[in-house]
């Protein structure tokens, strides 16, 4: 009998719409549940979201934002990517972490991914560019 591997992965066209995050949400939840010691879901699931939600905002509606994610034995990482090439702003875990105007009400999405994940960033890609973040997974 052949061995499962030891990684799986999905990866997924989703609308530049705003109907794009319920479904991002429900995507990694999804392939949460196929893992064994995964990760904490309600952190993938906010970190994927707001991946997501940024993809929305600050990029060109004329192509689809399209979701990766990895499952391995160590944790999961996740990327959301986009058209745009320009860098998402600075996601080094070493960037002072400047607070957010609390009156304001964007500003805080990757201020969550640099504390949430276990390391995170940006790539380009042939296409515009790839978020990314990691988590561990639970003992």
């Amino acid at each position: 009998m052949p061995e499962a591997p030891d990684y799986a992965s999905w990866r997924i066209a989703l609308p530049h719409t705003t109907a794009a995050v319920p479904m991002a949400r429900a995507m990694i939840r999804a392939a949460l549940m196929d893992i064994e010691a995964s990760p904490d879901s309600d952190t993938a699931e906010l970190l994927t979201a707001e991946l997501v939600a940024n993809a929305v905002e600050h990029t060109s509606h004329c192509v689809p934002i399209e979701l990766v994610i990895e499952l391995m034995p160590t944790g999961c990482h996740v990327e959301v990517h986009d058209a745009d090439p320009a860098p998402p702003g600075d996601l080094s875990p070493a960037a002072p972490a400047h607070m957010p105007d609390p009156w304001q009400e964007h500003g805080r999405g990757l201020l969550l991914v640099r504390t949430l994940s276990s390391t995170c960033g940006h790539r380009p890609t042939d296409r515009g560019k790839a978020v990314w973040f990691t988590l561990p997974a639970r003992r």
